[in-house]
């Protein structure tokens, strides 16, 4: 009886035993995960620091028409306001003479007639011998001066139709209806059509590096791909504002652009020596610290690097790396130093 009490009570242990035994051999064998990525190469080679630029449309160096009042002058009317796209002859504003020009007309047209008259008078006197050929010079001088003087008064305050010489947009309107304004001050400036330049800011630095005629690529909003033109010039002044140098592309006429548009755009500024170079989708962040992820033997490795310049689609690596590593370009998000992989 004894026996019988001692098997039933070993039994569920022996059963219990069994089976925490199978449940260690299951997790033993289960796999290890495997991650699907895809891999890029290493590869040593010059590196072409690329630089985006930002930056905005303007009017070229002759593109810019200034109207100015030919002589002191009331604002009578604006028929072109800002914006407005004018043909050449095309009126843009109306003036009218000040009281000070129809004196100074009514004066310049009377030393005129009087300066005429003096130069008759001593010819007559010369016919006469009462003066000599030196009087009637004089008096010619006089003359053709009072009436140079004459002729540019009348055809300044005929000239206060303000026209487009050229076809353009109106760009700024200076004075309102009413102003007086001084002969020579600006009323109105036009854009000339197709006449247009790109002016971007950049770092001092950088502007040393960049010639006239380096290929800028730009992106043109609506546009199916980047234009690419050349750089005009360099600008190497500080702009005590931002910070920056200038540089001047000119733009195609056909580009659909306006000036005071904004652009962005990338440049080649300089290529150094041998540099290991990842695809930049390779590159990870943590916290600041960049790395990517080295596949070997089927296994993805954690690398820290560090960083050099970007060109196009590659980034340089200076630290981290060797040539001919395979690193993950696509799936690293979701992996682990150390974690299986395998290449789409």
């Amino acid at each position: 009886m004894a026996a019988m009490i001692r098997f039933t009570l070993l039994t569920p242990l022996l059963l219990v035993a069994a089976c925490s035994s199978g449940g260690g051999d299951q997790s033993d064998n289960a796999p290890d995960p495997v991650a699907l990525v895809s891999v890029g190469t290493v590869e040593q080679g010059p590196v072409t620091k690329t630089v985006t630029l930002y930056g905005t449309v303007d009017a070229g160096p002759s593109g810019t028409i200034a109207l100015a009042a030919p002589a002191e002058a009331t604002v009578t009317r604006i028929f072109a306001p800002v914006g407005t796209h004018v043909g050449a002859g095309q009126a843009v504003a109306l003036l009218s003479p000040s009281p000070t020009t129809r004196v100074d007309l009514a004066k310049a047209a009377s030393d005129a007639a009087a300066a005429d008259k003096a130069l008759a008078r001593a010819q007559r006197l010369r016919g006469d011998g009462l003066a000599s050929n030196a009087d009637v010079e004089t008096a010619r001088a006089a003359a053709q001066s009072a009436d140079a003087l004459a002729r540019s008064m009348r055809a300044r305050t005929g000239a206060l139709t303000l026209r487009a010489p050229a076809a353009g947009v109106v760009q700024a309107i200076a004075s309102q209806v009413g102003d007086l304004v001084p002969a020579g001050t600006g009323v109105a400036t036009i854009a000339r059509l197709g006449d247009l330049r790109a002016q971007f800011g950049v770092d001092p630095a950088v502007a040393r590096q960049i010639h006239a005629g380096t290929p800028i690529r730009i992106t043109v909003n609506g546009a199916a791909a980047p234009i690419e033109v050349a750089v005009q010039s360099v600008d190497p002044v500080v702009d005590p504002s931002t910070r920056l140098a200038s540089i001047y592309a000119r733009l195609p006429g056909d580009a659909g652009l306006a000036a005071g548009e904004t652009l962005s755009g990338t440049i080649d500024a300089g290529s150094s020596g041998n540099a290991m170079t990842v695809p930049y989708a390779a590159l990870l962040d943590d916290g600041g610290q960049p790395y990517v992820y080295v596949v070997a033997g089927g296994v993805a490795h954690r690398h820290d690097v560090d960083t050099g310049a970007t060109s196009g689609d590659r980034i340089a690596i200076t630290k981290g790396v060797h040539a001919g590593d395979k690193v993950v370009t696509q799936g690293g998000t979701a992996l682990e130093d150390g974690m299986k992989v395998r290449t789409k």
